[in-house]
């Protein structure tokens, strides 16, 4: 049995422990609703069990995808009208089709750096992982850097080393900089990698940002943006090349601009031509989400607790 919560862990009981002080505070008697903050805590933690399925891996590859989900992978320039986000989803999962039989590891970054999947041989989970990732909401949002996931890819590579192991890394961004901050050298990261790329999404001409309103409608809105003697408008974000490239600079491999996913297919197979996928074939066993057993009693109480709060109000 093995966990991938959602929400991290420490957080998710700093939650968890506020709710249920507010429970006991202003409803001693409801013990229905103490159940359903655990059943959440629970469901948080995304249990996953072993299942009788077995493969057959290679195991001498490490690919690590470093993933900019700042609201600006929002914009609508991906292969003509389609968001940067979606087209890094569909690529990265053409890379992990393509590089069958590796480990592959997730790090997403906004205002913040998390590892959203470890290293792992189970696919199904990494395109898990990567098909969740949203931008962070224009309401949280405090500007893109590049430097955020850093220490955390430095932290990755550093616990994973292994001089058997191929390691390629795969940093996926718009380049774009907007807090102001100076780009870090990321040469001292290069030693730990033995090649991918840095891949770019976005254009010249740039693209609007769209946007889920949470507090409200609901509905998709544009990002905008004010200027004084023009009144609102809606914001443009536009690839930054330079950056990327300098990034590229550093750790010794190559920049790709992305259109589409045809694009990453010749390092793909320079990297599949070097490393030697075939080699130590291990059996694993895959696992399954059980999350959704304790979706059903959350349900169940709160159909409960919504009958006992309408007796109540008759």
């Amino acid at each position: 049995m093995t966990v991938f919560p959602i929400i991290p862990i420490w957080l998710m009981i700093i939650i968890c422990i506020i709710l249920i002080i507010i429970c006991v505070k202003y409803s001693k008697k409801n013990i229905l609703r103490i159940f359903m903050i655990i059943l959440i805590f629970i469901i948080n933690l995304r249990i996953m069990i072993p299942n009788d399925k077995t493969e057959t891996l290679s195991n001498n590859l490490d690919v690590l995808f470093v993933i900019d989900s700042t609201i600006s992978m929002n914009a609508l320039d991906y292969n003509g009208d389609q968001t940067r986000l979606s087209g890094v989803k569909k690529d990265s999962k053409h890379i992990i089709n393509e590089l069958s039989g590796a480990r592959f590891s997730v790090i997403s970054f906004d205002n913040n750096a998390k590892v959203l999947a470890p290293f792992t041989y189970d696919a199904d989970i990494v395109l898990d992982s990567i098909e969740l990732i949203t931008p962070v909401s224009q309401t949280y949002a405090t500007g893109s850097s590049l430097n955020t996931p850093y220490v955390l890819i430095e932290d990755v590579l550093k616990n994973n080393v292994d001089n058997d192991r191929t390691k390629v890394i795969f940093f996926i961004s718009d380049g774009e900089i907007t807090d102001e901050s100076t780009l870090k050298s990321y040469k001292e990261l290069s030693k730990y990698i033995n090649g991918g790329a840095i891949l770019g999404y976005g254009t010249n001409q740039g693209g609007n940002m769209k946007y889920i309103e949470k507090y409200g409608t609901g509905e998709e809105k544009y990002l905008m943006y004010y200027s004084a003697g023009e009144g609102y408008n809606k914001a443009v974000s536009k690839i930054d090349e330079s950056n990327l490239k300098k990034i590229a600079s550093d750790l010794k491999v190559d920049y790709i601009k992305m259109n589409n996913e045809s694009d990453i297919d010749k390092k793909l197979n320079s990297i599949k031509n070097k490393t030697d996928l075939k080699a130590s074939a291990i059996d694993k066993s895959s696992y399954d989400d059980i999350y959704y057993f304790f979706v059903i009693p959350l349900l169940v109480l709160i159909v409960l607790d919504f009958i006992k709060i309408r007796r109540k109000l008759i």
